[in-house]
């Protein structure tokens, strides 16, 4: 018979995993063995997972915030040899936040790759019944992906943060401290978003919360995932963790709450409970989306297609239309000729002037 952890064992290792300590540092706090430490993490890993897609669908959320974690597995990605597996390197989590509710709606492990983001953005689509308008970082595959999955009328804005180049005037901890007012470029890429809504600073900001509650993902340490299903997993029990029993603190309430999907803070007892009891649960399918109402004067079309917006700034599209028409032909000038001189003109090949004799 396998020997099983009592309750309080468990929950006490819980406790530990979501405060950020690595596997170690756990086992040092519990008593624990560490083997056994990481295969619960797995198990509640895996049922955070499940929690997920039972919970976090049919959303109506109409300001959505994606960007991407950087982190690694087993080693970093300069030290990758052929070799190697394919699941061995960087392994970034690309994530998605309501911004009202700060709500973590979808995520995804894999590479910085056009794949991995096409699956996040499907995954973010299936789980939201609202058009929102969408705000990202520079990221290419984005745009595709996007388009792909929502369709060119989505509200998408990108902004950007241009960091000042070159080594002058900076400190020693330049790496770690960016600049106080970076210059921020937004760009339309469909649709009329509203540039004031458009931000990724509340993403940004649950990043750092991320990297808090999960040792694994912090930078210059030894609490690193050593195999790509652990990581996954220790995401999923980070993200659960903060949608259920995380309470912001300018909300006071869980990002759960807010958004309607459940009516008090869970406790660690009442996570561990699901965690461990929840049963396999289909990821959501995508689902007719309807327009949200506009902010800027719009005129409803037909059968829910949309608005007919006031657009004051031309899109993207209509910018690379007037590129490419040809210029207008020129008005036609009249050429007046000089008058013919009287008697004959000497040529001189110098710019003297002409000498008499």
């Amino acid at each position: 018979m396998a020997n099983v952890l009592q309750a309080e064992k468990r929950l006490r290792v819980l406790a530990a995993l979501v405060d950020g300590n690595s596997v170690r540092a756990t086992e040092r706090m519990t008593g624990v063995h560490q083997r056994t430490i990481r295969r619960f993490a797995l198990a509640l890993g895996q049922g955070a997972e499940r929690l997920h897609n039972r919970m976090v669908r049919d959303l109506r959320c109409i300001l959505v915030q994606v960007d991407e974690i950087w982190g690694y597995v087993q080693k970093k990605q300069a030290r990758v040899t052929p070799a190697d597996p394919p699941e061995v390197g960087e392994a970034y989590t690309f994530v998605a936040m309501d911004t009202l509710s700060r709500l973590v709606i979808a995520y995804r492990v894999g590479k910085r790759d056009q794949a991995t983001t096409d699956a996040f953005i499907k995954d973010l689509r299936a789980r939201v019944l609202v058009m929102p308008q969408l705000t990202s970082d520079g990221f290419a595959p984005y745009i595709s992906a996007v388009g792909a999955s929502f369709g060119t009328s989505i509200d998408y804005m990108q902004t950007v943060k241009n960091y000042r180049s070159g080594s002058r005037g900076r400190r020693d901890d330049h790496r770690y401290e960016p600049p106080r007012d970076p210059f921020i470029t937004k760009s339309t890429i469909y649709g009329a978003p509203d540039p004031a809504k458009a931000s990724t600073a509340y993403v940004e900001r649950l990043n750092g919360t991320t990297r808090h509650q999960n040792g694994r993902m912090r930078r210059l340490c030894l609490a690193f995932s050593k195999r790509i299903e652990h990581h996954r997993a220790s995401v999923a029990l980070t993200y659960a963790y903060y949608n259920l029993c995380h309470v912001v603190k300018t909300l006071r309430v869980t990002p759960a709450m807010q958004a309607g999907l459940t009516d008090h803070v869970w406790t660690l007892d009442e996570l561990l409970e699901t965690l461990t009891a929840e049963e396999e649960a289909t990821a959501p399918e995508a689902k007719p989306l309807t327009h949200r109402e506009p902010s800027a004067p719009a005129r409803p079309l037909p059968n829910n297609r949309g608005f007919l917006r006031l657009v004051t700034e031309p899109t993207p599209a209509l910018k690379q239309r007037r590129r490419s028409e040809p210029p207008p032909p020129a008005s036609p000038v009249q050429v007046v000729p000089p008058p013919a001189p009287d008697g004959p003109i000497q040529l001189s090949l110098f710019d003297e002037p002409p000498t008499d004799g």
